[in-house]
């Protein structure tokens, strides 16, 4: 017997001079009890949308002629630097790459990117292209990024479009052209956390107070264990459908929060699908009247912060019998530059390094083989196959994948 349980001598004595029915049903108890999970309590919260879902889907699976004409929702990044803005327009034929697509604008004074309604424009480049969940069919969703106008100049000339401040893609694509032939991979895993959208709290939390602690939760299956996993799994089949490469999913540490891995992918394309992703999170969290949050440590105290790894080789990592003494070398290199990225690894992330709740302390650089406390994991596999990839698991959960994607090549590869 397990230490501190009791044997069938003991468990005879309790019984009395009970049945043999009642001495196998006091074992069976004893059992179940030490197999069962931790004591945690469902919740009779209910959130509805704020619209009858029932009238949407009956009209857009009924109307489905568009009449040869193409839907195409334009996103794109805003002023804050996290918010996600769109807006759609109708194209006569289906494009057969981003280039096929009109540059179109917007009011910038409207998303903090402009300086006011005197000078307002903005415009937008369509850079990647992913089928719609959302209106089905032919139509698209349309990643672009965001540039001043052309301007004329007082000698007559006109000045290109250029990227403005918060257009973090075009830095990030140029340094990926200059390191294409190290075809660097990403596979980034982002952590959001579920809110009720009227108190702001956690997702089945009860009301003004806090759930079991942590521990049953994460990859858990069971009520008052998993919550809301409905936005998860539409999530997964949403970014299915659009062509984003999904890897995984799985329920975090924190109740009510959720992970999924976008990758591998390669170059740009890490933070183009990272970006796009979020967007089909926010629109399905809508339709759900639940409001999903990218903070990096949504509920101070003992419990685990939200995270951003990125995953992360190049061909040079990945070359049997030498790929391990070059993730080496990166090492070395990332820990010389550490100040650099952790500035730039997201907003708020100090509440979430503290050397707790499986992060490391980001005033210090270390990294390790199968250590999670650390700046940089590497797989227990990669001493073994001398070759793979490593983890950088300082990023927050709000990080920009452009800015962190590009600080990784640059630091690495090209410094």
């Amino acid at each position: 017997m397990e230490e501190g349980g009791e044997g069938p001598k003991v468990l005879r004595r309790r019984c009395g001079t009970h049945s043999a029915e009642a001495l196998a049903a006091a074992m069976a108890h004893q059992i179940l009890t030490k197999m069962s999970a931790p004591a945690v309590f469902s919740t009779d919260e209910r959130i509805g949308s704020l619209l009858d879902q029932s009238i949407t889907r009956h009209m857009m699976s009924t109307l489905t002629d568009q009449g040869g004409k193409i839907c195409a929702e334009y996103v794109w990044i805003g002023g804050n630097g996290g918010d996600v803005r769109s807006k759609g327009r109708t194209l006569d034929k289906m494009p057969e790459k981003p280039e096929d697509l009109p540059v179109w604008n917007y009011d910038g004074s409207s998303t903090g990117q402009a300086p006011g309604p005197t000078d307002s424009e903005v415009y937008l480049v369509a850079r990647a292209i992913y089928k719609d969940p959302f209106r089905g069919g032919d139509n698209i969703l349309v990643m672009c990024d965001t540039y001043e106008p052309p301007r004329i100049m007082p000698d007559g000339s006109v000045k290109e479009i250029t990227p403005i401040p918060t257009n973090t893609r075009h830095a990030a694509a140029e340094i990926m052209k200059r390191a294409e032939d190290e075809e660097p991979w990403f596979g980034i895993e982002q952590e959001y956390t579920l809110l009720n959208a009227l108190t702001k709290w956690p997702l089945g939390w009860p009301k003004g107070g806090y759930p079991a602690p942590q521990g049953p939760y994460y990859c858990a299956a069971g009520a008052g264990l998993s919550i809301a996993r409905d936005i998860c799994e539409v999530h997964y089949r949403c970014c299915l459908y659009a062509g984003i490469a999904i890897s995984g999913v799985n329920g975090e540490v924190l109740p009510s929060q959720w992970e999924y891995q976008v990758g591998p992918v390669i170059g740009i394309a890490g933070g183009d699908q990272l970006w796009m992703s979020r967007y089909i999170l926010h629109r399905i969290c809508e339709m759900y009247n639940v409001e999903c949050t990218f903070d990096p440590k949504p509920i101070p105290g003992d419990w685990n912060g939200a995270g951003g790894h990125v995953n992360y080789s190049t061909n040079g990592t990945r070359k049997e019998g030498t790929g391990w003494e070059v993730i080496q070398e990166h090492c070395a290199k990332l820990g010389k530059r550490h100040a650099v990225h952790i500035a730039a690894y997201g907003e708020g992330n100090e509440r979430r390094m503290t050397g707790m709740h499986e992060t490391s302390n980001m005033e210090n650089f270390a990294w390790g083989v199968g250590n999670r406390a650390c700046s940089i994991r590497v797989g227990r596999m990669v001493p073994v196959d001398k070759c793979g990839y490593y983890e950088d698991r300082r990023p927050a959960s709000n990080l920009d994948p452009y800015v962190v994607t590009k600080l990784l090549v640059e630091t690495t590869l090209l410094l």
